[in-house]
């Protein structure tokens, strides 16, 4: 068992195998590079989507003029009026060139702090991309940035924002007299209709005229088919073709979207914080069904519908783009004067959970930049329970193995991130595939792939001294290909237990932190995913009372406390827990506060508690909440921190 260097990137150019090449650099786009982008569609793309944190004083207009339209295209929206000064955080699409420019001695490599990996798929990889290149700053003043807004105009006053999918815009809870409250929305795919946002550069934009037009033209008996609507807007995941003696059998499905579930509890007519404004984030009052008299259930609403292939893929592949340019977007559709809350109830679980991800530092310096005008809200997470998160600190030649548990039938990657508090290199990393002998361990800056002997990596361990995915310390990540595909050119990695050895030769303790990142599948998607996790004899699975909690005496190195939303520990966001309406408190998925395992050693600054709850059962028996279904009329349940976050961004809303 040996392992094998890792290739030079066909992209980016880079000779991954040379010294400290991987160094500062994201580890996913080493991967990426490594199995040529076989988890991205099995396509070299044109354009990479990445995300960019600049250096300190420098400006994105200043980031743009040191580079060529040939090779990188920013959104013109980052230059735009909706920009914030002092913004240094943007996406970009770029051609190969720009990692010639950003390696040192290039024009960008004094400008550029970090990059993170996008997903590139789909449209976003290739020229069509980009179009037009990228622009000089557009001002509210003029022609370009009129045009995009004349038919609502740049929204004044309170307004709230929804970052999702499968929004069902015509449904009755989003209506005001018959007409669409959502005054604007944002589908980040091709696959919509509409005109694409000339300040976002891609996706299809509808404003409420295109949405009451829609209703107004499949109006039957005065009664709005919602299905028709849908289809044409070109909305795939809640309309659908049929024919027409059918339509209003399907106008009262009472199916669940994720999307359109969210948004009743955060601006619909009826839910548990109608009645409550004034209640404290203990949430120790009854809950009220009352019709709603609030802000929030007569808001403008800014939706955006994230591109599908970031909905599928949850490991959060493209999140940091498209979420970015998700509040982007909505600031974009804003005045100066506006007061924006926006809700996520999206995320995923590895991280550094420190809040130094490139997304979380971009949402809280836009957060400090508004000076109040804009809030985040976002769920904590439902991984509490998951096996998905172990700790352990090592003293000097101490010596602990993880069992990874990677599952049969797994039609996507998987991977584990081991997170190490800085200054501390002494930590080597074996690892040990199901069925094989162990591979030689890689000390602190050593990165390799195991092909198993053929010519695709079944994986890839990638250890560089820093990363771009996180400020503290440093990042290894474990890469693991796919268990099963039907395809059979596809290199399909071993299933079964990977052990994880690791051993401290340094001369100080280290605490280490690993995090196995998200892979199952959302509603409504058959995406082939499948959760894999820890495993350790200690780890308490019998559902005895006091057996969904980590106590301290307990030496399994799984560890329920840290299993948080890694992209809801930033210091300005604020992350919702769950809870329920009746029995005992805390939802059982849903990461706890307090801590019940806040005595053991952590790494520095990592979050593992919400900053507040709200409800996300009804009782230990009823989980989850009801709220509007994907047609007007339906009821659905839907169980997760999702239901919390936005009952605290409706609270929020109200009290801004």
């Amino acid at each position: 068992m040996s392992w094998t260097k890792l290739p030079k990137g066909e992209f980016t150019g880079i000779d991954w195998a040379k010294p400290n090449a991987t160094t500062g650099f994201d580890p996913y786009l080493v991967w990426a590079e490594a199995d040529s982008f076989s988890g991205y569609g099995d396509k070299r793309p044109k354009w990479l989507p990445v995300a960019i944190e600049l250096k300190p004083d420098t400006t994105v207009q200043q980031f743009i003029a040191a580079a060529s339209s040939k090779w990188l295209h920013v959104p013109p929206v980052y230059t735009s009026r909706a920009a914030p000064t002092g913004l240094r955080f943007c996406t970009a699409r770029v051609r190969p060139a720009f990692f010639k420019h950003f390696q040192p001695g290039g024009s960008l490599h004094a400008l550029v702090l970090r990059l993170e990996l996008g997903l590139p798929a789909a449209e976003y990889a290739d020229d069509s991309a980009v179009s037009p290149p990228a622009k000089p700053p557009v001002h509210s003043s003029g022609p370009a940035w009129q045009a995009e807004t004349q038919a609502e105009g740049l929204l004044s006053g309170k307004v709230l924002a929804l970052i999702d999918d499968s929004l069902a815009l015509a449904h009755a809870s989003f209506l005001h007299q018959g007409k669409a409250r959502t005054r604007y929305f944002w589908r980040q795919d091709a696959q919509g209709k509409g005109r694409t946002p000339e300040s976002m550069g891609y996706g299809h934009e509808l404003t409420a005229a295109d949405i009451n037009a829609a209703m107004q033209a499949n109006t039957y008996n005065g009664l709005v088919d919602e299905s028709a609507v849908y289809v044409a807007l070109g909305l795939s995941t809640l309309g659908r073709k049929m024919p027409r003696r059918e339509h209003f059998f399907h106008a009262l499905d009472t199916s669940v979207s994720h999307g359109t579930h969210v948004m009743d509890l955060a601006a619909g007519p009826c839910t548990l914080l109608a009645q409550m404004a004034n209640v404290p984030p203990t949430f120790d009052a009854p809950p009220s069904w009352a019709l709603a008299d609030d802000d929030a259930s007569r808001a403008a609403l800014i939706a955006v519908q994230l591109d599908y292939d970031t909905v599928r893929d949850t490991s959060g592949g493209s999140m940091n783009v498209h979420v970015l340019d998700g509040l982007m977007y909505v600031l974009s559709r804003c005045a100066a004067d506006a007061k924006v809350t926006a809700n996520i109830s999206f995320g995923t679980l590895a991280g550094p959970h420190d809040g130094t991800s490139l997304l979380e530092a971009a949402m809280d310096e836009l957060i400090g930049l508004l000076q109040g005008r804009l809030q985040i809200a976002l769920a904590a997470g439902n991984s509490y329970q998951l096996r998905t998160h172990a700790n352990a600190t090592l003293l000097k030649n101490e010596q602990v193995v993880l069992h990874w548990r990677a599952l049969p039938d797994d039609s996507t990657q998987s991977f584990v991130e081991i997170w190490v508090e800085e200054d501390r290199d002494g930590l080597e990393i074996a690892i040990t595939p199901p069925g094989r002998a162990a591979l030689p361990p890689l000390k602190f800056g050593e990165s390799r792939m195991w092909t198993g002997g053929g010519k695709q990596p079944l994986c890839a361990l990638i250890y560089p001294k820093t990363v771009a995915t996180g400020q503290r310390g440093t990042c290894a990540l474990l890469a693991v290909a796919p268990t099963f595909s039907f395809d059979d050119k596809t290199a399909t990695a071993p299933n079964g237990v990977w052990q994880i050895t690791l051993t401290n030769t340094g001369k100080k303790a280290v605490t280490v932190d690993a995090y196995v990142e998200r892979d199952d599948v959302v509603i409504g998607t058959r995406g082939g995913a499948r959760q894999s996790h820890f495993e350790d004899a200690w780890y308490d699975t019998s559902g005895n009372p006091d057996a969904f909690v980590d106590h301290p005496d307990n030496p399994s190195l799984i560890r329920r406390s840290g299993s948080f939303n890694s992209i809801a520990t930033g210091a300005k966001t604020v992350s919702v827990g769950g809870t329920r309406v009746a029995g005992p408190m805390w939802a059982k998925y849903s990461p706890r506060n307090p801590d019940p395992d806040a005595s053991r050693p952590e790494r520095p600054g990592v979050v593992k508690m919400p900053a507040t709850q709200a409800y996300s059962d009804e009782n230990p028996v009823l989980l989850g909440l009801k709220a509007a279904g994907t047609r007007s009329g339906g009821i659905a349940r839907l169980v997760g921190t999702s239901d919390a976050a936005p009952q605290i961004t409706r609270k929020v809303f109200n009290a801004m």
